[in-house]
């Protein structure tokens, strides 16, 4: 099991994940046709070359998702009780098909759960990079982790 106990976080804590992923075609095109997103810059070469990126924007919720599919092996894997939520998801820079991604995360706040005593809670700070040092996505990603057994 990659990933960590609550108890085995502490507030600083910083990952850079060492799998990198070429953002391809496909993974575009399948993952907006598979969530019924028809949005042009994302399908139509065409419409993409007349947009101010003069390419294919690759479909954001996809970006958002291989960020956080990135950091799970070493943050979250066999330990995740549930994620609660997502908070201040921002994308300052495009992701064009080509990219290569990596992923960071960060430990920026540890809870105890009130109401599961065996479980914690920790904030992640996700940030997702590009081969040009860019970040491209970043977020804060709340997590309910199991305690280490006894």
């Amino acid at each position: 099991m990659a990933g960590k106990f609550f108890d085995e976080w502490t507030i600083g804590d910083r990952i850079e994940h060492e799998i990198r992923r070429t953002v391809t075609e496909t993974d575009n095109l399948l993952f907006s046709t598979m969530t019924h997103n028809p949005q042009p810059l994302h399908l139509d070469v065409e419409a993409a070359k007349a947009s101010e990126f003069g390419q294919i924007l690759v479909n954001g919720t996809f970006t958002f998702s291989l960020m956080v599919g990135l950091s799970v092996g070493d943050t979250t894997l066999g330990t995740l009780v549930a994620n609660l939520g997502y908070d201040k998801l921002v994308m300052p820079k495009p992701v064009f098909i080509g990219d290569t991604m990596r992923a960071t995360s960060e430990v920026t706040d540890l809870k105890e759960s009130k109401s599961r005593p065996n479980a914690g809670i920790v904030t992640f700070t996700h940030e997702l990079i590009n081969q040009r040092n860019e970040v491209v996505c970043r977020c804060l990603r709340s997590a309910l982790l199991k305690r280490k057994p006894d």
